[in-house]
């Protein structure tokens, strides 16, 4: 029997399986090579110099409904696939006002449904309670497409756009691990986000694992909700109760700006610490070097952007235009880079504001 395969290498191969579905835009491009001298091509529209999904073609009206920007990552959520829509002509979007009443954004789905709408672009406040009205839409005939929170049956969506959050974890785990080596006295610390949901519970499993790969546990652990203020308090309540810490993750920049201020309270700066989401806060404070922060875990914001696309092209029928593939895949999951000193000005340029 063979050996049981490293985490690095299983996500190795995950990724590999991934690559050629996550790294479309909006063009999804061609991979046709130039044209010689003197040579022209055929305009499809769009700028997409030879890209057939660049065509326009049968108008496509979108629903979009997402939960209220209440920080700066779920604002960029909605201002991507607000502006993304906008480049194609065939793209009627219709934005509900972003919510996080569960009982509204249902109600916001069974409008787009009654409207009759193509396709519905769909990031649930939580997946499982918006589960029931995505599948009636499904039995209705409008294409889904479930963004970031998945939904509690497959079936509830034509296509799932999903950031890598149990990826996120390994990543901020992985960077730990290079920071404190196998130090067996090293106090490696973790503010989570809202510990019910499974993005969070997934961001918690990858830490743990790849912590477990360099001999480290989390020894103290809080959440908050994704807010200033609730990363200020989780924060505050963590340390107190640990006077040493060698590492801190962060699940997320936006309440990380809370976090930093809490840290700033305290005078402490005896820890390096990883952010999450890849906030232009949090890369402008990597860049300077003057702060406790070295590192943020890239989560797109991105994603409903993405499912904009793929719902076209599903209604559309379409396909990626780099695949052999004539279906758009089931799963497009994004990666989850780290960003550091040494890289941060490759992102800068496309991270959001906390």
């Amino acid at each position: 029997m063979s050996a049981p395969m490293t985490l690095r290498r299983r996500l190795l191969v995950g990724i590999a399986g991934l690559a050629a579905v996550a790294t479309f835009t909006a063009g999804c491009t061609s991979n046709e090579p130039p044209p010689e001298e003197g040579e022209t091509t055929e305009d499809t529209g769009g700028g997409g110099g030879g890209n057939p999904n660049a065509e326009a073609g049968d108008t496509v009206v979108i629903g979009f409904s997402a939960p209220a920007a209440d920080h700066g990552w779920m604002g960029a959520i909605t201002s991507a696939a607000e502006d993304h829509a906008a480049e194609y002509p065939d793209v009627e979007l219709r934005v509900a006002e972003g919510t996080n009443d569960v009982n509204l954004q249902i109600s916001q789905v069974e409008t787009f449904i009654n409207d009759g709408v193509d396709a519905i672009v769909l990031l649930p406040f939580d997946g499982a309670a918006l589960t029931e009205v995505a599948l009636r839409a499904m039995e209705a005939g409008i294409v889904v497409v479930n963004v970031d929170r998945e939904f509690s049956d497959p079936n509830a969506a034509r296509v799932t756009v999903l950031g890598d959050n149990y990826g996120m974890g390994v990543s901020a785990g992985q960077y730990i691990c290079e920071q404190v080596g196998d130090n067996a006295d090293a106090v490696v610390a973790e503010i989570a986000g809202i510990d019910s949901l499974p993005l969070t519970q997934d961001r918690s499993q990858g830490f743990s694992d790849a912590l477990a790969e360099c001999g480290q546990t989390v020894d103290n652990r809080v959440a908050a909700d994704f807010t200033v203020q609730g990363g200020e308090a989780a924060a505050s309540n963590l340390l107190q109760a640990a006077p040493q810490i060698d590492a801190i993750w962060n699940h997320d920049d936006d309440q990380g700006i809370g976090v930093l201020a809490a840290i700033e309270a305290a005078g402490r700066d005896e820890f390096v610490m990883v952010g999450g989401a890849g906030s232009a806060n949090m890369m402008e404070l990597i860049a300077s070097g003057d702060s406790v922060i070295q590192a943020t875990v890239i989560y797109p914001a991105t994603q409903a952007a993405d499912g904009i696309a793929l719902a076209r092209l599903v209604v559309q029928q379409r396909a990626l235009a780099d695949l052999v593939e004539v279906e758009v895949p089931r799963l497009v999951q994004l990666y989850a880079p780290v960003v550091t000193a040494e890289n941060v000005e490759q992102y800068l340029p496309t991270a959001f504001q906390s």
